[in-house]
C-alpha cells in the first residue's frame, strides 16, 4: 500500500469510527425514536452539518478523494465536535501534512538538553521521543516513573523503555496509577497523535501493532481515534517508596527537537512535596549502598513482559 493509501485508510476511520460516536442529539438533531441501522450519525446528517454533499462524504470515508482542503476539514471537525488535538490529527490524516514531510531525523539527547533537564533541579524530568521512548531522565525521574529498570536503560536505542508499553505491560507501572483507565486513555490518545503527524515511522507502526496484539485494552482503546493533547495531565500515584502523590506532568516540546519532549512532574500540594522530598533523599547513597538499592528494597518484583523499543 503507498502511501497516500495508508493516510486515506486512516483518514476514513477515523471519520467513519467518530461519527458512529455521535449521537443527533448532540449536534441538535431531532431523533424520532426511528431504528438506526448504523450507531451515531448517518453519514447524509454529517454530510448536512458540515455543508458538503453526501456523494463527497462517502468518497472521504472510503478514500477515494484526494485533497480534502482545509475549508473542508475545519467544516467536518466543527460537525464531529472535535476538540484543537482532534482537528490538528485531522487534518495531520488528510495528507497536508505528509505532502510536505521530510525523512525523519535520529532521535538523540543533546548536551542541550540535558543542560535544560538539570535546569530543572530536583524535579522529577523525563525526556521522550515521538514514540514515546524514553530517551533520558534525571535520577528522581527514574525513580519516579521506572525504578525497578536500569537507571542506564535510555542510553541505548535497544534498551529504551517505552512510556506506552510500560503503562499497558509492565505490572510495576499500572500500579502506580490509582486511575489507571484514565492513564492509559491519555497515552492511546497520545500515540494515536504521533501516527497522525508520523505516518511512515515504521517502529511506531510496529510498536502499535505489538500493543494491539498483546493487550486486549490496548486494542480496546485505539479503536475509539480519541485523540489527546500533549500538554498538562494531573495524576494521582501510588509510589512503592513514598505512598500516594497528586501531581501534574507538563508536557514541553524541545526548541529544534522534532517530536522530543521533556515531561517534568511538579506536585500541586505540601504533602506530595513533601513526598518527592523524601524520593530524592532516599537517592542518596549511604556509605556502602548504591543509590537505587533504597528503591529495590520497596519495589514489587512483579514485572510483567520486556519493556525494551
Amino acid at each position: 500500500m503507498n502511501d497516500t493509501a495508508h493516510g486515506k485508510s486512516h483518514l476514513g476511520e477515523f471519520l467513519s469510527t467518530r461519527r458512529a460516536q455521535l449521537k443527533p442529539a448532540d449536534v441538535g438533531l431531532a431523533d424520532y425514536g426511528d431504528r438506526r441501522r448504523v450507531p451515531g450519525l448517518r453519514r447524509e446528517e454529517l454530510a448536512q452539518l458540515a455543508g458538503v454533499s453526501v456523494s463527497y462524504y462517502i468518497r472521504l470515508e472510503q478514500g477515494l478523494s484526494l485533497n480534502a482542503s482545509p475549508q473542508v476539514l475545519d467544516a467536518l471537525a466543527t460537525a464531529l465536535r472535535l476538540d484543537d488535538a482532534e482537528r490538528r490529527h485531522l487534518h495531520d490524516l488528510s495528507g497536508e501534512v505528509r505532502r510536505r514531510r521530510r525523512r525523519l531525523p535520529a532521535e538523540r539527547v543533546t548536551s542541550a538538553v540535558r543542560q535544560l533537564v538539570d535546569a530543572f533541579g530536583d524535579s522529577p524530568v523525563v525526556v521522550l521521543g515521538r514514540r514515546s521512548d524514553v530517551l533520558a531522565w534525571n535520577s528522581t525521574g527514574h525513580a519516579l516513573f521506572a525504578g525497578h529498570l536500569d537507571p542506564d536503560s535510555p542510553d541505548q536505542a535497544a534498551t529504551r523503555p517505552n512510556t506506552a508499553r510500560l503503562v499497558f505491560l509492565d505490572a510495576h507501572t499500572r500500579d502506580l496509577y490509582v486511575d489507571w483507565p484514565r492513564k492509559a486513555r491519555d497515552v492511546v490518545g497520545k500515540l494515536r497523535q504521533a501516527v497522525g503527524e508520523y505516518p511512515d515511522d515504521p517502529h511506531l507502526a510496529s510498536l502499535i501493532g505489538e500493543l494491539t496484539m498483546r493487550s486486549p485494552q490496548f486494542a480496546s482503546l485505539w479503536a475509539e481515534h480519541r485523540v489527546r493533547a500533549w500538554d498538562v495531565a494531573e495524576y494521582r500515584m501510588r509510589h512503592p517508596v513514598v505512598g500516594e502523590l497528586d501531581v501534574l506532568q507538563h508536557s514541553l516540546p524541545v526548541p529544534r527537537g522534532r517530536g522530543i519532549r521533556l515531561v517534568v512532574t511538579t506536585a500541586p500540594g505540601s504533602t506530595t512535596q513533601a513526598a518527592l522530598r523524601m524520593l530524592t533523599l532516599a537517592l542518596q547513597p549511604a556509605e556502602g549502598i548504591s543509590p537505587t538499592a533504597h528503591l529495590a528494597a520497596g519495589t514489587p518484583a512483579r514485572v510483567v513482559p520486556p519493556v525494551h523499543s
